[in-house]
């Protein structure tokens, strides 16, 4: 490899920032607390109206692979397209820097220009940041090009399988082997993602690596939900998978039971005005809202006070679904009990009794029984908010958890650094 300390990582990411990705933030924060350099390397332009204040603390510099119009073509203004004359002067120069790209093309199988593009725009700057790592925070497109520019680059990478990535009916499965195969790890954010990748690749993925998404416990304080009003609280993008319209229907019900309560629904997405709609023809705008985006420190403040997180997650028609929210370890840290479903690898969180109550996914009814419950019993509440707590401290305290990530990514380096000296 040839490459001198400090230890740097490429963080590759499809688009950076991200407004609900607050998980890869704060790996990256604590990754940076604890002296590893990073860079940050995104393949498309935000599209989101509203960015955390957590951006703001992260010290990586952020690399765009991509021009915001028509094209991938970093060193170009706004509108450029990708023509055959600026792909093949790419891959000149990438040949003049990297002595054995030549090879590795052969290698590739089928590929997108545009990924091979940004590929190779990676694998330049990886060879001048001096960059010894590269890690794709999800299995998709970060994937792709991480795995291009590392076999270009010589030197390994590694890859974080989540959710849409790996569960929803688009994903390529030939591709994911291939990803797998070259990677010189793969990590993954719960036990029942372990599984279904061993069910789905056999041998293949005998060595992935559960690690949990972390979080900084001093940023999330406990305090017990004894005294706190009713209020359901629910965060998270508008899509099918989070199950909102459920969430929705529950309240139904526990306004004809009588129950004074408010629910408050924090998130943008493409259902706003389906979930709007709903609201209006069930005749509780006085009762359920939906607040929009918020900054991070003020949806702490909103699960602070509230006395129950619903996520009511489920399986969508494409497939797609929910790893593990993390919003449901952020509630359990704070003492906020939490209401969920069966789906992946929440009941590994949600402990049905112990940390939270679990209810089917699909089923209204069970979810409006389970919030009732926490809303009429204070003693439950307690007693379910400090079990989450435990679980949380013993399990997701994001120093050891990106502790356990840094290793992964050493051992990745020094591996490859192994084969080059016996192969000379």
């Amino acid at each position: 490899m040839g490459f001198p300390e400090p230890f740097r990582v490429g963080f590759v990411v499809k688009r950076y920032p991200r407004y609900s990705e607050t998980f890869i933030v704060r790996e990256i924060l604590a990754h940076e607390e604890a002296g590893l350099n990073v860079e940050i390397f995104s393949l498309r332009p935000p599209n989101d109206g509203h960015f955390q204040e957590l951006i703001g603390r992260v010290r990586a510099r952020a690399n765009f692979l991509y021009t915001p119009v028509g094209g991938l073509l970093p060193e170009r203004l706004p509108g450029t397209t990708l023509t055959a004359s600026h792909f093949w002067g790419t891959l000149r120069q990438a040949g003049e820097v990297l002595p054995g790209l030549w090879a590795a093309l052969g290698g590739v199988g089928p590929v997108e220009a545009r990924d091979l593009y940004q590929a190779l725009h990676l694998a330049l700057q990886v060879r001048s940041k001096k960059i010894h790592h590269l890690h794709a925070t999800f299995a998709s497109d970060a994937a792709t090009v991480a795995r291009l520019a590392a076999r270009f680059a010589d030197i390994p990478y590694s890859v974080t399988a989540r959710a849409k990535d790996i569960f929803h009916k688009s994903a390529d499965l030939d591709d994911l082997r291939s990803k797998f195969s070259d990677a010189a790890a793969v990590i993954t954010i719960s036990d029942y993602h372990v599984q279904y990748l061993r069910d789905t690749f056999g041998p293949l993925a005998d060595r992935v690596q559960r690690i949990y998404n972390g979080l900084d416990l001093e940023e999330f304080p406990y305090s017990p939900p004894d005294q706190r009003a009713a209020v359901i609280l629910a965060v998270g993008r508008l899509v099918p998978k989070k199950g909102f319209d459920d969430l929705i229907s529950a309240c139904v019900l526990l306004a004809e039971r009588g129950r004074q309560f408010q629910c408050r629904i924090i998130g943008a997405g493409p259902l706003w005005q389906e979930l709007d709609a709903q609201i209006d023809r069930l005749n509780l705008r006085s009762r359920v809202g939906l607040v929009g985006p918020l900054p991070q420190q003020a949806i702490i403040e909103e699960m602070r006070n509230a006395a129950v997180l619903a996520a009511p997650c489920v399986i969508d028609k494409e497939g797609d679904r929910d790893g593990l929210p993390n919003v449901i370890q952020e509630a359990l840290a704070l003492g906020t009990p939490v209401v969920s479903t069966d789906v992946t690898g929440i009941p590994e969180v949600v402990r049905d009794g112990e940390t939270g109550l679990q209810v089917p996914q699909h089923d209204p009814p069970a979810l409006a029984a389970a919030i009732d419950r926490l809303l009429q019993n204070r003693d439950l509440r307690v007693q379910l908010a400090a079990g989450g707590r435990r679980l949380i401290e013993a399990e997701f305290d994001i120093r050891r958890n990106t502790q356990k990530r840094r290793a992964i990514f050493q051992a990745g380096h020094e591996a490859g650094a192994e084969v080059v000296q016996g192969v000379a």
